[in-house]
């Protein structure tokens, strides 16, 4: 005859096993990069990348600050208040002012303090200055980027199966202005740690200064149509020479000149769609 006692225990083991074979499949998972200081995220590249990787910190933080007190509170009053004996009945209790204030106030606290920490980071993030060292106009289209280079008045653009390359250089602040010919797209760098829609008839801009040489992956965040998956482009931080010695070669190739912006006006309204990648 099995007892009540050890069928009992029969839940709790495969409860505890299954919880193991979860955590175990998780960090199997996961590379070394993405536990525990990680997260997922990308080593930043940039200034401003730095900037949120260190809220994105702090943000945990205090997620696993306010985890741990919770499940303090509910451990501890799971062994304080525990029945002793069978026949005991734990006082009972309406309310608790305290544990209640406590409730209220503190996560005001932490949304405060959190946004608070967000709104300043932001506007730093966003702040657009004039001492920029250049100017990168990107248009976003269906289904691909197109990149001028305003001061050299030269433009590289992609396809979906000929992806455009964006070089910026290092160390130098590049101001970005996005802009759309056709419907919303989202210019993202993940490795910038920073994305911003690109809106046809407006003009979005922000600022950034890279910092670590490399090739990275650019990608369109905003479905946008059939071909959205195919929105790719990449990111090459090099030296002043190289990037100098590139626009040299898109002056070669004929890419000279400015792709169109997508920027609306009446009179491109009453026109109809404009053409984008030639030259007007």
């Amino acid at each position: 005859m099995i007892s009540s006692r050890s069928t009992g225990r029969r839940p709790r083991r495969f409860a505890a096993a299954g919880l193991v074979g979860v955590v175990l499949l998780v960090v199997t998972g996961c590379s070394t990069q993405d536990i525990p200081t990680q997260l997922g995220i990308p080593d930043p590249v940039t200034d401003s990348g730095r900037t949120i990787w260190s809220l994105w910190q702090g943000t945990w933080v205090a997620l696993w600050v306010v985890g741990a007190f919770t499940w303090a509170l509910m451990l501890g009053a799971a062994v304080v208040y525990r029945r002793r004996r069978a026949d005991e009945i734990p006082p009972q209790t309406r309310y608790n002012i305290p544990i209640e204030v406590l409730y209220t106030i503190t996560p005001l606290i932490v949304i405060a303090v959190l946004t608070f920490f967000t709104w300043r980071d932001e506007a730093a993030i966003t702040r657009v200055s004039d001492d920029q060292d250049l100017t990168v106009n990107v248009v976003g289209y269906q289904w691909n980027w197109g990149f001028n280079y305003v001061e050299d008045q030269v433009y590289d653009a992609g396809t979906p199966t000929d992806l455009a390359t964006l070089y910026l250089p290092v160390d130098e602040k590049v101001l970005f202005e996005l802009t759309s010919p056709d419907v919303i797209h989202s210019f993202w760098i993940p490795s910038f740690l920073f994305k911003m829609d690109v809106v046809p008839g407006r003009t979005n801009r922000f600022e950034v200064t890279p910092d670590t040489e490399g090739t990275f992956v650019g990608r369109c965040a905003e479905m946008c149509g059939t071909y959205h998956s195919q929105m790719l482009f990449y990111v090459k931080v090099v030296p002043r020479a190289e990037y100098d010695a590139h626009m040299a070669e898109l002056t070669a190739l004929g890419q000279t000149g400015q792709l169109e912006t997508g920027r609306t006006s009446d009179e491109a309204q009453n026109q109809g769609n404009t053409r984008l990648g030639g030259q007007q």
